[in-house]
């Protein structure tokens, strides 16, 4: 099985929708839901996609922690999406949204927290046992 970085459904899906349907707004409200409190929540288009994308790195946190050889392309993987997101950041009109910088943030605690465990867990795996002299 090939390493996919699940994030990258995120970013698939903010480009298909700013791209396809220019002048897309992800602040408006989409729908709303009356709270108990009496107060009416307004859900935008923009905070499905970050709250689906934080969704998915709870997965890529759970991929992390598995120590194949596997992980590591992942790791790779998931920094050349990051790299990529932040380049289109910068330099595409589209992307610049505050929730395209969320979903890059959320990229961001993708690649420190993925490279942090693989680092993590191959201290722990090639830690030599000074009784077994």
């Amino acid at each position: 099985m090939v390493a996919f970085p699940l994030l990258l459904i995120s970013f698939a899906i903010y480009n298909m929708i700013a791209f396809l349907w220019t002048g897309t707004s992800w602040t408006a409200p989409m729908f709303s839901v009356h709270m108990p409190s009496g107060a009416e929540w307004a859900i935008s288009a923009g905070d499905l996609l970050v709250a689906f994308t934080l969704f998915l790195l709870f997965f890529e946190v759970l991929k992390a922690a598995r120590n194949t050889a596997r992980s590591i392309f992942d790791h790779v993987l998931s920094t050349l999406i990051f790299i990529g997101a932040l380049v289109e950041f910068l330099l595409v009109r589209e992307a610049g949204t505050s929730t395209f910088a969320i979903l890059l943030i959320i990229a961001l605690v993708d690649v420190l927290g993925g490279w942090s465990v693989a680092v993590r867990t191959a201290r722990r795996d090639f830690s030599i046992d000074p009784q077994a002299q």
